[in-house]
């Protein structure tokens, strides 16, 4: 059994409401669930690490086996409130998390989501172009060299890639309208065939046949009788119901772009996106993908009140994204927990889907132990 450095264990909020859960330290803890942290992430915590990418491609491959094969990748930002300068990336900025411009960093994260739960697996720290602009900042925030000013699409592709190119080979790709309308980003999706449901503005160009036109100007060529209601996923009140309705638009090797239209039942207002998939796609598919989105901000939520991931007072490039590993770790761990309380055989999902036989697996003795299993 591996466990953390004194130094991560120690300066890491993350793990402490975790620990809490099974013993007063965090090697104790990994060992009675049967959670065995992996070398890369062991290594990732000491100082002089040449690899920032191995600990993270370990957490997705753990996700991989705990939640099942063929989920959605989910990308978004969330920001984290700051009252100083000093902090590694921290500018005046719009944040989801006031709702407002507020001094804050932000990160952009990949969530891996399947029927069986979901999990942050990936983050990168968005860095303003001043901050990559100014020598005294970046020297003082340690920033690596070769780190210069990237978007959050950008963030997300480079987090993406490394997601496909480790074996990942998700059904769909999800995001708002921050990713939707980057360009670069749909191509990069398309050019792999990877099937996509993006938001996008009303007022975003795209192709259909030889002109360029806009959603909210095609939602008006819709027929009465192209919507249908249906559902984009369970919400707190039940079932979060829609009108929905589709535009084909042309092919790309061999797959269709789609426009797709949700319409509220409150009050009308029409939300616009574009898919990438299969000719033969049913509508419902396209709603379900779409509608899976929510399960990023479930995870922002769930990690900042479960595994600190707000929690922090560190300042560097390095620091940060070091509590962000552990934060992964910790959060995929609950998510594999939760899957395996919650797995029935009658679902045709065997014992061995989240990569441990149930007999000697330590993590299904430690949740019988709680009543979770």
């Amino acid at each position: 059994m591996l466990s953390l450095s004194p130094r991560c264990a120690e300066n890491s909020f993350c793990v402490r409401p975790l620990a809490s859960k099974a013993s007063a330290t965090w090697n104790h803890s990994c060992f009675s669930i049967g959670f065995d942290i992996p070398a890369s992430v062991h290594h990732d915590c000491y100082p002089g690490n040449p690899s920032r990418h191995v600990a993270r491609r370990t957490v997705t491959e753990y996700a991989r086996r705990a939640l099942g094969e063929g989920g959605i990748l989910a990308v978004d930002e969330t920001g984290f409130l700051k009252k100083g300068e000093k902090s590694v990336g921290v500018a005046r900025q719009y944040t989801g998390t006031a709702g407002k411009v507020e001094n804050a960093q932000a990160g952009v994260f990949l969530s891996y989501v399947t029927p069986l739960g979901h999990a942050l697996v990936d983050r990168e720290l968005y860095l303003p172009e001043p901050w990559t602009e100014d020598r005294a900042r970046r020297k003082a925030g340690g920033i690596p060299d070769e780190v210069g000013f990237e978007s959050k699409p950008a963030l997300a592709q480079g987090m993406l890639q490394r997601a496909l190119g480790a074996g990942l080979k998700p059904a769909w790709v999800v995001g708002d309208e921050v990713y939707g309308r980057d360009t670069t980003l749909r191509r990069f999706l398309e050019d792999l065939h990877q099937p996509y449901v993006l938001a996008v503005a009303s007022n975003t160009h795209v192709w259909r046949g030889f002109y360029q036109v806009k959603p909210g100007i095609m939602v008006e060529q819709v027929p009465p009788e192209a919507w249908v209601r249906l559902s984009a996923g369970a919400g707190t009140k039940g079932p979060r119901l829609y009108d929905w309705a589709r535009m084909r638009l042309n092919r790309h090797l061999g797959l269709s772009r789609w426009l797709l239209f949700r319409r509220s039942l409150a009050d009308g207002k029409v939300a616009f996106y574009i898919a990438h998939a299969r000719r033969n796609v049913s509508l419902a598919t396209l709603v379900q993908a779409a509608g899976s989105r929510w399960a990023v901000e479930e995870d922002f939520e769930s990690a900042k009140g479960e595994v600190g991931l707000a929690d922090y007072e560190v300042r560097t490039w390095t620091a940060w994204h070091r509590h962000m590993t552990l934060c992964l770790v910790a959060h995929v761990f609950l998510a594999a927990a939760h899957a395996m309380a919650n797995l029935q055989p009658q679902e045709g999902l065997p014992p061995k889907a989240l990569g441990l036989p149930r007999r000697r697996n330590p993590m299904h003795a430690f949740l019988a132990r709680r009543g979770l299993h």
